[in-house]
């Protein structure tokens, strides 16, 4: 069983399930899916006030979700995935506590979805995709509590860890639409600036992919 977690904000509901719909039409194996929706959480409380969605810490969560024990894959909402997830599902390296794409560039635009600032810093959009090793030693300090009370550089820079222990998987399992050029040869899409449910991003670029998605999510509904 591939167990993931998926970013969940109600503002943008259909970004989770469209998501979700392309992780099945693609996966060679049984997967189970868990949404971070807020409200299911009665040992978590947001503490912090800044951030674009509301799974921006929540994402910190997977370990003990799954009671440090085993793996999990923890993913955005806001993308696509083109590929089957086995294939990331297959890198777990149980040397590294977590695995991402580590990505190094600069932003093109100030500003994305709902008027929030688009900012550079260190490590951006690494957390956005993560394999996790939830039994790994290392990740036993990331409780409820202790999420709650760190700082946002501290927990999307996976400053808890020794940099030893952050492995990478290829940029085509996180590839940043419009941000980079278009790839339709990506494994996972992630619409970082805005998914295709918004007006101000309906037709961005690659935007074609999450459209056609969704439209299989309607499939057999009469409207």
């Amino acid at each position: 069983m591939i167990r993931i977690t998926i970013g969940y904000d109600e503002r943008e509901a259909v970004a989770y399930h469209t998501f979700c719909q392309s992780i099945l039409e693609k996966s060679s194996q049984p997967v189970s899916l868990t949404p971070l929706a807020l409200n299911c959480f009665n040992n978590y409380k947001e503490t912090h006030n800044d951030g674009s969605n509301a799974f921006i810490y929540s994402r910190f969560l997977t370990p003990s979700l799954f009671e440090f024990s085993g793996w999990a894959i923890f993913a955005d909402g806001d993308m696509i995935c083109r590929d089957d997830i086995a294939k990331l599902w297959a890198q777990r390296d149980e040397s590294k506590a977590v695995l991402c794409a580590k990505h190094d560039y600069k932003t093109k635009a100030s500003g994305k979805y709902l008027g929030n600032k688009n900012q550079d810093y260190p490590r951006k959009n690494w957390s956005s995709v993560v394999l996790w090793n939830c039994g790994h030693p290392a990740n036993k300090i990331m409780t409820p509590e202790f999420v709650m009370k760190q700082s946002g550089a501290f927990l999307h820079r996976f400053q808890w860890l020794e940099d030893g222990l952050v492995g990478e998987f290829s940029k085509e399992w996180n590839w940043l639409t419009t941000e980079y050029e278009d790839n339709y040869n990506a494994k996972l899409l992630h619409y970082t600036l805005g998914t295709p449910c918004f007006k101000d991003y309906w037709d961005c670029d690659m935007s074609d992919e999450w459209h056609s998605t969704y439209a299989r999510t309607q499939q057999g509904i009469k409207v």
